[in-house]
Parts: structure tokens; C-alpha cells; sequence
């Protein structure tokens, strides 16, 4: 019932108009870069609605030898059914499949109808399936998707078993992260983020770079067609998986009830699905940066991510970088600006920390040095960032002091614990707006002929009378010490003492000398 390659289920918007397609033409619209968005879908299902349109049309097409994906939906249907020539009448592709011991789409077959009993959690609404916990269920409630559609339980199903980790005894996590608290995070570059043109540009990288595979080079590349009791002797080992498999970590039915309504059942499992424990997370997602130095898969931590993380991720030799963020030799000839796509959610004890997405534009001199691996100008753009990530935090630290010394009504010299948690959320301000331009600024300055128009770019960033970081971190000061609260006999010294501190430190040898050589300094 319900089968996704025959039956327009699927939600999807195009040039404005509304439309109701079939799993292979959502393949056929994007591969057409069409298919702007899918009403159904929540922003924190994105990278597994993704993976998994690339994973599964990588295998079709690599299954039927074809090098080039089609744009029509009738050569999908036949490319997609090819992977599962065991069942004629489309059970994997079906949303509800009434036999327990057949598969159903995304949902692993049991072994015997007397495993039914297995099935004892209800659900009730897609949301309560998804993976997605939220503490007190105050930011976005859990179980009132009621009424929803096909689509919705589609996406909350691939979400749940291609990103979910460790919820509690009997609920164990995907392969693809490091260990149950981890997460799997996505960098890949693309022309644009437009579902089609990235899902057609991932595809074609990875048909054009078969890196090295050999930890997955099995042939189970669909893991919910495969019986799963839940028992530790099923474990799968990763030499078993087809690359770029697409697993299932949960035993889940769905069924449809009275008035076509549909509803899911949920049983426990003694143990993961795939042996991969000791990996961590070092599965071959053509997606995730591994850390060289610790042997693991990239956990994005809270905060997100943050232009400190994002260039050591881009620049530090720890990191390797996923097959997808590596540009091809196309792209690498290209002189063509790309998109640096990252998305994860991080998962804390119990509860989700957040759903973080970063579109960063690669301009074509610093693609080719941080991610086409020239070690010489790798080197060089690392240094680069890193000077400006010291002085970004001299800035901060600098009108930190300046404010918690406001706070002390001037006293600089006894300053506590108290003013300087009073003065953190303002240089946290100024690490905010820095943020926003700080790859297109450091390109800018990579991209200069010589040093001496390189010198001239970072005084600008640094001070300019506009928008330079010391110019926002005066204009923090001011608003600062305009808000924070300090008895009105003090405010005036207080202001006074707070600004002289903060442009004497500037000038000081530990602050940023060398703009104030000039006589004409700004």
C-alpha cells in the first residue's frame, strides 16, 4: 500500500505551483533542477532527505552502469526497481506492508509473524517519530502532527533511521557518528543549494571519484530489505555493506488505520544494527570530516558552527575531508564562486542542542587552497585566519575588560566575577557580527597580489570608521556603558575610565600597536 514509485505522495513546490509526485519524479524534476522545496519537509530533515536521494540514485545508477543520471521519471522507476529485483510488486518502495515479515519502506522485515509482539510503542504522528527531542518539549513540541500526510512520515522516517544515536536501552543509534551522543554532520560544496542542483552535483562526484571503498564494498546497500529480530548475533559487519548503504537503526511498521490514517509501531533491539562501535563513525559518509589525530568522525559541538570551528575544519591538517567537499577536477578549473553547504544537529543527553546550517560562497582561489589540498596555500590561508581569529579575540578581551570596568564604577582594579558575566554577552555581540563576514573577508585578503595590499586589507577589516571589528567593538562600548546599570554619580567616570582603558589597551603592546603608528590614525 501507498508505494512511493508508483504513487504521486511526495510534496514538492516548483516555480511556485504546488505538486504531488512519485519517489522517481522527485529524481527526474531535481536531475532537471527543478523542485524548489517540499512543504513536508522540516529544516532539520534536509541533510537526510539529501543523503539519502544521493546515496540511493549513486547505487542505482552505479547497479545499472550508467555514468550520467537520467531526467525522465519512467528511467528512474526502472533504475530504482533494479535494486530490488526480489520484489515484484515494490514492497520496499511501499509505505505499509501488512506481512511483518516483508520489508516496507525504510521499515526491516522481522523474521516470523511471531515477532509481532515485538511492536508494542505506539505512534501516533510523525513528529513523535522523528528523531528530534527537545528539552520540556517547550521549542518545538513533540506528537501534534496529527492529520499529517504521507510525505511527513516519508522524512520523519528516513530522519529517524539514516541520523538517529543512542535514546535509551533498546534504542540504539546509526553507524555513521561517534558513538550515541554524536551526530552526523554534512559539508559538501555545490553550485547552489538548491535541492536539485546539489543532489545532481553530489551524484555525479561521487560516480566520479570512487575513492577508496574498501571498508564498505559488501553488497547490502538497502539495509530495511534485510530481516531484523533485533538480536546481537544479526549485527552486520561493515565489510557486508555496499558503499554508500543506506542503513535502518530502528525496528519500525507503520500501518493505516481507519479513514486511511496512519500510525506506527515501535520494538526495541538488543543491540546496534551494524558492528561499527569501535570505528567511530569512520564509515566512509562521503559527508563527514574525520578527525586524523583521534580516529573519528566529526561531533559538531554546541554553538554550532561558529567561524572558529569552520576554519579549523577547512585548514587544520587534522581533519580529513569528506569525498563530497572535495572539489573535482571540474570544479577545480572552475573559476565559478561555489557553495560550502554544512548542516548537523547536535544531540546532547536527552534532548537535541539545536539544528545548525552555514552556506558559505568559495571563491576559486581559496577552494583550490583549503579544499584541493595545495599544502603550500593551504598553509598560508590557515595562517591567515588564524591571525585573524588572535586578534578578533584580543578586540574581544580588550572592550570585555573596558565594560566590566564600567560595571565597577570605574574601578578597574576591582573588577569581579560578577561585572566580567555582566560584559560576556557584550563581546559576545561583537563575535556575532565578526562572524557574518569572516570567510568572504579573509578571501578578499588571500586574494591580494602582494603583501602590502594585503596589509592594507586587514587594517580596513581591523579599523575603518565603519564597519571594521574595532569600530563595532567602540560602538559596543558606547551602547554598553549606555545600558548597563551604575549609579548616576559614577556614570560619568565610570564611562571615562572604561574608554580610556579600552584605546589605551589597543595602543599597548599586547593589544594592536600597529594600526596607531600612522599620525593620521583613525
Amino acid at each position: 500500500m501507498l508505494n512511493i514509485l508508483a504513487e504521486p505522495l511526495i510534496r514538492m513546490d516548483t516555480s511556485g505551483t504546488g505538486v504531488e509526485v512519485s519517489l522517481p519524479e522527485v529524481f527526474a524534476a531535481l536531475m532537471q533542477d527543478e523542485g524548489d522545496t517540499f512543504p513536508a519537509l522540516r529544516p532539520h530533515q534536509r541533510h537526510a532527505w539529501h543523503a539519502f536521494l544521493v546515496q540511493l540514485g549513486v547505487m542505482a545508477l552505479r547497479r545499472a552502469g550508467h555514468g550520467e543520471p537520467p531526467e525522465n521519471a519512467a528511467e528512474w522507476v526502472a533504475l530504482i526497481r533494479g535494486l530490488t529485483p526480489d520484489y515484484p510488486d515494490d514492497e520496499p518502495w511501499q509505505v505499509v506492508v501488512n506481512d511483518i515479515t516483508e520489508p516496507a519502506f525504510m521499515q526491516p522485515p522481522a523474521s516470523s509473524t511471531d515477532k509481532a509482539k515485538d511492536y508494542k510503542n505506539t505512534v501516533t504522528t510523525p513528529d513523535e517519530l522523528d528523531m528530534l527531542v527537545t528539552s520540556k518539549n517547550h521549542d518545538l513540541k513533540s506528537a501534534v502532527a496529527t492529520g499529517a500526510s504521507v510525505d511527513a512520515w516519508l522524512f520523519a522516517l528516513i530522519t529517524l533511521q539514516t541520523m538517529e544515536g543512542f535514546s535509551g536501552a533498546g534504542h540504539y543509534g546509526i553507524s555513521r557518528m561517534n558513538g550515541g551522543l554524536g551526530s552526523r554532520p554534512a559539508f559538501s560544496l555545490t553550485q547552489s543549494p538548491q535541492p536539485g542542483t546539489h543532489a545532481r552535483r553530489d551524484i555525479l562526484a561521487l560516480l566520479e571519484r570512487m575513492d577508496d571503498l574498501s571498508l564498505t564494498n559488501g553488497d547490502i546497500g538497502l539495509l530495511w530489505t534485510i530481516p531484523w529480530d533485533g538480536a546481537k548475533a544479526e549485527k552486520l559487519l561493515p565489510a557486508q555493506l555496499a558503499p554508500h548503504f543506506i542503513e535502518v537503526c530502528r525496528r519500525v511498521r507503520l500501518r493505516l488505520g481507519a479513514g486511511d490514517k496512519l500510525s506506527g509501531v515501535r520494538a526495541t533491539s538488543k543491540a546496534e544494527r551494524i558492528e561499527a562501535k569501535a570505528l567511530k563513525g569512520r564509515m566512509g559518509d562521503p559527508w563527514t570530516p574525520i578527525n586524523q589525530k583521534e580516529s573519528k568522525a566529526l561531533t559538531l559541538a554546541a554553538g554550532g558552527f561558529t567561524y572558529k570551528r569552520v576554519t579549523e575544519y577547512l585548514t587544520s591538517a587534522n581533519w580529513e575531508h569528506p569525498i563530497l567537499l572535495k572539489p573535482t577536477p571540474s570544479e577545480q578549473r572552475s573559476p565559478k564562486t561555489m557553495q560550502l553547504v554544512a548542516r548537523a544537529i547536535v544531540r546532547g543527553q536527552g534532548k537535541t542542542e539545536g539544528y545548525h546550517e552555514r552556506i558559505i560562497p568559495i571563491r576559486s582561489k581559496a577552494r583550490t587552497a583549503m579544499l584541493g589540498r595545495n599544502s603550500a596555500q593551504a598553509q598560508e590561508l590557515g595562517d591567515l585566519a588564524q591571525e585573524r581569529i588572535e586578534q578578533i579575540g584580543t578586540v574581544q578581551s580588550i572592550v570585555r575588560h573596558a565594560i566590566a570596568t564600567f560595571a565597577a564604577r570605574g574601578e578597574g582594579d576591582k573588577t569581579s566575577s560578577e561585572h566580567r558575566t555582566l560584559a560576556n554577552p557584550w563581546s559576545d555581540r561583537l563575535d556575532a557580527i565578526v562572524d557574518a563576514r569572516f570567510f568572504d573577508d579573509l578571501q578578499t585578503e588571500f586574494e591580494a597580489d602582494n603583501d602590502d595590499e594585503r596589509n592594507r586589507i586587514r587594517k580596513a577589516w581591523l579599523m575603518n570608521r565603519k564597519d571594521g571589528v574595532i569600530d563595532h567593538a567602540r560602538r559596543i562600548l558606547q551602547d554598553a556603558t549606555a545600558t548597563l546599570p551604575c549609579p548616576a554619580i559614577h556614570r560619568y567616570r565610570a564611562r571615562v575610565k572604561a574608554e580610556g582603558l579600552f584605546e589605551g589597551r589597543l595602543r599597548g603592546p599586547k593589544g594592536l600597536p600597529f594600526l596607531f603608528d600612522d599620525k593620521k590614525e583613525i
